[in-house]
């Protein structure tokens, strides 16, 4: 690689500000009062509702599509603290679930937010014990419900985790004044029948615009800014034999008929009329807006969204109330359940409801229409009702239009997600394909993060993933069975997470072999960018200095060394003086590089601030010699940057294409590192861009050019 050294590099800027997705501008809104109009998406609407519900306390752990949640409360701390509101961004959702504790004993409403249902399984033990105590606050777990084709996790729903340990699940209409209203009847839920409660929130629900009339916000009657006067002890609210047998037989008899009358009083289920008396729809809160939709398609709703056919909405998906399920159904000669997700919950209930209610002459119609799992997307939605309907000649104009784009297409080629241009993460799994070649293939435990897409082309790298943090523990068993040493994954969150006690400490302990390699970017990278204990930098709010080295050797490693990701040589050799050495142990790589998103976050408003000063900036650019290049694409292989891609050869006598560096290099120097490290070619070259150039560039390079 040819390396053209012009100028130095762009300044130093470990000491610029993060410039994660900032809210600070957007929660101004949370201050509006008594009858002002708020304008925003979902997540404000719901921090909104949140200071108008009085909560005492709120805490949480960044997941899709809620992740924002805690940005926004952290932008808006300056209001919360006049209100006395605690704020936490917690360690994992374990711990976020047990700040609801405080709910159980004193009357403070508190909330906290998670990723579901990975998050809400971490969170398990928490919940379990909180629905069993009860609550005399009203607590509240908003779930991001990412379930669907969008969703990176396994396909479960939070559903049944609501009916397992008695915790009322709202699911509300995608509609910001039905949202507010709903968090505000939420607390009073779980405060009527000593109840926690969860409401989720699809990513559609999430980021939905609209306006809603608002409310002051209530400071809470007890906060840091309120004391208690003491602690209260009531041993039935323990959870020890014999107590939870009492905790048991109280959700039966008490809870639950207190929250099915509350549910009732408050009207939190809709039924909307329709002219088509003969028919009707049980829909999901969750999904109104798609099934609305697909009747406007089929001609059945108005451009107001009033339906024909009549609709009862459940707002509150459990508990289900059979009263109004006989109700809205006795009429009907046939009705359809629009219920996402598998197994069929709520269908299932319908039928047991309406047998026991001995209502014989309605169909009841769900899943025989529409699809047992996956997404209810749009057509999902639509193909189901136009089947119910029997209007599928409908549906013709999207089956010609879906077949002509294929037509004229040829069929749209797989698109798996990558890396980011510049990926710290990225130069690791390009030097561990090179020792593939040299070592042989070896098992690597992946683990929850970005550098989970290695496990796609064009690295195919990582052969089991258990959960966040888990990499480690499940490595466990599959070492002792491998002649060469296997590999863990870990990102620095994963490690915070629950990676340094489930997985390090019990490998320690346990005295396993084994290589770990945590990649320390600086962030929770995966979920935006939010602050680590070991991130570069932190916000005012969040105690400094805290290092995985240290933590990694005061539970005991004794073997551990730092690499720079971006040296592709460094990382091959450490890599394989960990698979050969003769220490017998847990060996720990930290791959050491920050966040290439981050940074260029962070870099941007700065160079565009010196250009506006006519100040000298330089920017790092790669590229490819093209009389250099043999056209073997090793690089690209070995890479799989976006910007690095090929084109056709201005060789006339040659004709394979050559690699190139197209617009949008962050000047890593992954791709040149490839090429020495693999013993590639010398056709890469760095140049260095000078913009608002002294008169000593100006001199310097003419000389250059003249030479």
């Amino acid at each position: 690689m040819t390396d053209i050294n012009l100028t130095n590099d762009l300044p130093a800027t470990e000491d610029a500000p993060l410039m994660e997705r900032s809210f600070k501008q957007e929660v101004a809104k949370l201050r509006l009062g008594e009858g002002e109009t708020f304008h925003g998406e979902g997540i404000l609407a719901l921090t909104k509702a949140l200071l108008q519900s009085g909560v005492a306390y709120v805490g949480g752990y960044q997941g899709a599509p809620v992740s924002h949640v805690m940005d926004v409360l952290n932008d808006a701390r300056e209001i919360l603290d006049e209100l006395g509101v605690h704020v936490e961004t917690n360690a994992n959702e374990a711990g976020a679930a047990a700040m609801l504790g405080a709910s159980i004993n004193y009357p403070m409403r508190g909330a906290v937010a998670f990723k579901s249902t990975v998050g809400t399984n971490v969170a398990s033990d928490a919940l379990s014990n909180l629905a069993s105590a009860g609550v005399r606050g009203g607590a509240m777990i908003v779930l991001g419900e990412d379930y669907g084709e969008g969703s990176s996790i396994i396909q479960e729903r939070s559903h049944a985790f609501a009916m397992k340990s008695q915790i009322w699940l709202l699911d509300p209409r995608p509609n910001l004044p039905k949202i507010v209203e709903m968090v505000e009847q939420g607390f009073e839920l779980s405060e009527a029948s000593s109840t926690p409660v969860m409401l989720e929130l699809r990513i559609r629900a999430c980021h939905v615009q609209g306006s809603f009339h608002t409310k002051r916000n209530k400071p809470p009657a007890f906060s840091k800014k309120h004391f208690l006067e003491s602690p209260d002890f009531d041993y039935g609210r323990i959870c020890l034999p014999p107590a939870t047998y009492a905790q048991e037989k109280h959700k039966i008899d008490v809870r639950w008929p207190a929250a099915v009358r509350f549910i009732k009083q408050k009207k939190l289920n809709e039924t909307f009329p329709g002219d088509m008396t003969h028919l009707g729809i049980i829909c999901q809160g969750g999904l109104y807006n798609a099934v609305i939709r697909a009747l406007q398609m089929l001609g059945l709703a108005d451009v107001f969204g009033a339906p024909r056919v009549p609709i009862y909405c459940l707002n509150v998906t459990y508990p289900l109330v059979p009263d109004e399920i006989v109700a809205f159904s006795t009429t009907r000669k046939s009705i359809l359940i629009v219920e996402e997700g598998q197994p069929a919950y709520i269908e299932d209930a319908v039928l047991a409801a309406l047998r026991r209610a001995e209502v014989n002459g309605v169909k009841v119609r769900g899943k025989d229409l529409l699809p047992m799992a996956g997404e209810y997307t749009g057509e999902v939605v639509l193909t189901g009702l136009a089947r119910f309907m029997d209007r599928e000649t409908a549906l013709q104009p999207i089956r010609d239009l879906k077949q002509k784009a294929a037509g004229l297409l040829g069929g749209l080629p797989a698109r798996p997600p990558g890396f980011c241009v510049g990926c710290p993460e990225r130069p690791v799994f390009s030097a561990m394909k090179v020792i593939e070649k040299e070592l042989g293939k070896f098992h690597l435990s992946a683990d929850i993060g970005c550098h989970l897409f290695s496990t796609l082309p064009p690295f195919n790298i990582g052969n089991t993933v258990l959960g966040y943090g888990l990499g480690l523990a499940s490595n466990s068993a599959v070492h002792p069975a491998l002649g060469l040493r296997s590999v863990t994954m870990m990102g620095d969150g994963g490690f915070w997470h629950n990676g340094l006690t489930s997985g390090i400490a019990n490998t320690v302990f346990n005295r396993n072999d084994g290589i770990l390699v945590i990649m320390k970017n600086g962030y929770s990278s995966a979920t935006g960018t939010q602050e680590l204990p070991s991130s570069p930098q932190h916000s005012e709010a969040k105690a400094p200095d805290m290092s995985m080295e240290r933590a990694l050797k005061g539970i005991g490693v004794g073997w551990m060394k730092t690499v720079n990701n971006y040296d592709v040589a460094a990382v091959m050799k450490t890599l394989k003086e960990a698979m050969t050495t003769k220490y017998d142990g847990l060996k720990v790589i930290i791959a050491e590089g920050e966040c290439q998103l981050e940074r260029q976050r962070k870099l941007r408003p700065l160079v565009a601030k010196q250009l506006s000063e006519g100040k000298r900036t330089v920017r790092v650019k790669y590229g490819v010699d093209e009389d250099t290049c043999t056209g073997d694409h090793s690089c690209i292989r070995l890479s799989g940057c976006p910007t690095l891609t090929i084109k056709d050869n201005p060789d006339p006598l040659r004709r394979d294409p050559v690699a190139t560096v197209i617009e949008g290099c962050v000047g890593c120097g992954l791709c040149g590192e490839n090429a020495h490290a693999a013993v590639l070619c010398p056709s890469f070259y760095r140049a260095e861009v000078i913009q608002n150039p002294t008169w000593w560039d100006k001199l310097w390079n003419g000389n250059l050019l003249k030479r």
